[in-house]
């Protein structure tokens, strides 16, 4: 009867926390704090139990979506994953032994319970790097391959535990699962024939939740059944647009998580002291993130942005500790005190986070000293000689932009893209284009401003449109810089700031009438001939 108050109180405190550009996930976290405080949690239970639950298996089908095995065996993303999380561990549970004849939190704690608690603390928050990537359109960039590649790492340790520990032995009839591997293909049709809307939705939906109940069947974690379906759908033709479907259902879902924790109880002064401290240590975990991606030969820049969007604890900690508390290997206070860690790592990280190019840009020559001159194949200098015209962003307006200008200008004009299989496809296809950031300093220290008579800049957001052209002013470019944009309101601030603007709405449209016009011209033209 309370569980739509609970929702209601959830909502506002998920707004309040984003209006002063902070996760709304603290706000859940502190919501649930408040309702427990209240005692309206009383009656509540079933629905937002059920919500928590459901938003752990749609995340861990939508990290399935997501995996690529080829990109997850560079050095890069497994070793670094792998070498944080042990050296994390070890240091919090070392850390931990020692401290516990002074601190009564750890002295009532046994060695399973210590190492517990450290394991959960090795984790990063993938819904906080996945936020950041895309509040600020980098969801293709090199930093956040490598930083989403380290999560998937964690993710998948996570879940593996989340399976061995509930203590029991799989039955027989799990071989049988062994046949999902050949029935890839047929998932992969039904996929294919879901349609683009609700049924695609139901599909995923669907498998899921129905591969969790199948793993259980069959006494396995049904966690890691969602998991594995997702990446048997992993590489499909739909599969990306599958994961942008459910986002937003997994994300309501885990609300329900964050409630959950704050609803098991109020922390006191000992609890809230403890978890300020683990929050204050968090500042060592992208020190650490940033030596082994360096010695891993990644550039400075690369290193640094990953590292910060990796800062803060994470809620699969969360869910380690939730898992190891309902076993009765560790005292429920103590993910009330992780959760707490985990909420305010997120209030350090996320200023840093929002003026992470700032810093990097105005520190670039200390965080130079620790990179390594051999670089990775994707991140060496780029040949830009005789260039003469920039596209910024090859998607479709940037291509048809290219296809234009090079007639105009042959031979001058390169295109910039920073996805990967994007850029590497063009550049099959006859495209000259270089895989870069036009958001990095870098990049634009390599190219020649005085030569460049035009910049087009077509990116996927307008926040990273907008630096992009401050980036290049700052750097002394006085060509002519042309920038598409959506709303009156983009328009209007980038004429402020000197550019061309192209109405990616009205110009479509003027655009599509003008092809229309000249085709039935054409094909009048051929018939009276």
């Amino acid at each position: 009867m309370l569980d739509p108050i609970i929702i209601i109180i959830a909502l506002f405190a998920g707004l309040s926390f984003k209006r002063i550009g902070f996760p709304p996930m603290l706000g859940y976290l502190l919501a649930g704090f408040m309702i427990h405080g209240f005692g309206l949690d009383t009656e509540s239970g079933t629905v937002i139990d059920t919500m928590a639950n459901a938003g752990v298996t749609l995340l861990l089908f939508t990290i399935g979506l997501k995996l690529n095995i080829k990109d997850l065996a560079a050095p890069q993303i497994w070793a670094v994953a792998s070498s944080h999380m042990l050296i994390t561990t070890v240091s919090f549970g070392a850390l931990f032994m020692m401290l516990a004849p002074w601190i009564s939190k750890l002295s009532g704690l046994d060695s399973t319970a210590i190492w517990t608690v450290a394991f959960a603390l090795s984790f990063s928050s993938t819904v906080f790097a996945v936020k950041v990537f895309e509040q600020h359109g980098e969801t293709s960039s090199i930093h956040a391959t490598v930083a989403i590649g380290i999560l998937i790492i964690q993710d998948l340790a996570a879940v593996f535990f989340l399976a061995l520990s509930t203590g029991k032995s799989p039955d027989w009839t799990a071989l049988f699962l062994f046949l999902l591997i050949p029935a890839r293909p047929f998932l992969h049709r039904l996929l294919s024939g879901s349609g683009h809307g609700e049924l695609l939705v139901l599909f995923g939906i669907g498998i899921a939740f129905g591969g969790a109940k199948l793993f259980e069947l069959c006494n396995v974690k049904g966690d890691l059944g969602a998991l594995i379906f997702g990446v048997l759908l992993a590489g499909g033709i739909k599969s990306n647009e599958l994961s942008k479907a459910l986002m937003s259902f997994k994300d309501i879902f885990l609300v329900g998580f964050f409630l959950s924790i704050g609803l098991n109880g109020l922390p006191n002064i000992e609890m809230l002291i403890f978890a300020a401290g683990l929050a204050i240590v968090s500042v060592f975990k992208p020190l650490l993130y940033y030596w082994l991606m360096t010695i891993t030969h990644l550039r400075a820049r690369t290193s640094f942005l990953s590292s910060m969007a990796l800062f803060n604890y994470s809620e699969f900690g969360l869910i380690v500790a939730a898992l190891a508390a309902s076993n009765g290997v560790l005292p429920q206070e103590w993910v009330v005190t992780l959760a707490i860690a985990v909420a305010l790592s997120f209030f350090i990280a996320a200023p840093i986070n929002d003026r992470a190019h700032a810093i990097y840009n105005r520190h670039r020559h200390l965080f130079a000293r620790y990179e390594l001159k051999k670089r990775l194949p994707q991140e060496r200098d780029h040949d830009l000689d005789h260039t003469e015209v920039l596209v910024l962003g090859m998607g479709r307006v940037g291509v048809g932009a290219y296809r234009y200008l090079r007639q105009a200008y042959p031979g001058k004009v390169v295109g910039v893209e920073e996805a990967d299989k994007k850029s590497q496809r063009q550049l099959r296809e006859g495209y000259r284009v270089v895989r870069a950031d036009a958001s990095d300093q870098d990049f634009w220290q390599q190219v020649d401003l005085k030569k460049i008579r035009i910049i087009l800049v077509s990116l996927a957001n307008h926040g990273e449109n907008v630096e992009v052209v401050q980036l290049i002013k700052r750097l002394g470019y006085n060509g002519q810089i042309a920038v598409i944009a959506r709303f009156p309101d983009e328009i209007g601030q980038l004429k402020r700031m000197g550019c061309v603007t192209y109405n990616l709405y009205y110009e479509g449209g003027h655009g599509f009438a003008e092809h229309v016009v000249e085709t039935l011209e054409m094909i009048e033209d051929g018939q009276a001939r």
